[in-house]
């Protein structure tokens, strides 16, 4: 054969589906872990404005009936509505990325907009479940590191099988 029939399809398509969580580059492995977030920046102004625009309106509205007092309180809820979705848009973006680059594993945690990382050399890495549906910790070299914060409990033995087998594999 000329290595490009069906049997090195097969081949392929057997390694790509070796790893549920992962995907494959020409840098290495990479495990990609981020928070389930339904709202985008856009919705949330959209929604913090109409929010907005509704509560002033009301408190407008009372205003001129004469509730002075209504309008201060309206503004009070304005700025609490505003630190929570501050709060929230700050936390939208966290992550965690597990790379096997070489001889190094890296992992880059990422809260609030600071980045984390740590680098593992390969052969020195022990990858624990601490038990079963906690966090995976990743050990080395002295450093300890735990991912899998957003994803299922049901799904950090997996994580934690496919970077063994990762870490294993030549």
């Amino acid at each position: 054969m000329d290595g490009g029939g069906p049997d090195r399809w097969w081949m392929v398509s057997q390694t790509n589906n070796a790893f549920r969580l992962a995907t494959m580059s020409a840098e290495g492995l990479h495990w990609t872990l981020r928070r389930n977030c339904s709202v985008t920046p856009g919705q949330l102004a959209a929604t913090f404005f109409a929010l907005g625009a509704l509560s002033l309106g009301v408190a407008g509205f009372f205003w001129f009936q004469g509730a002075v007092l209504v309008l201060p309180f309206a503004l009070l809820e304005l700025v609490a509505l505003a630190t929570a979705f501050v709060v929230y848009a700050r936390h939208a973006a966290d992550s965690e990325r597990v790379s096997l680059q070489g001889g190094r594993l890296i992992v880059e945690l990422e809260t609030a907009g600071s980045v984390r990382r740590s680098e593992f050399v390969r052969a020195w890495v022990r990858i624990e479940p601490r038990s079963r549906g906690n966090l995976v910790e990743v050990r080395g070299g002295g450093l300890s590191v735990q991912v899998g914060r957003y994803l299922r409990p049901e799904l950090r033995p997996v994580l934690a099988h496919e970077i063994r087998q990762a870490l294993n594999s030549v």
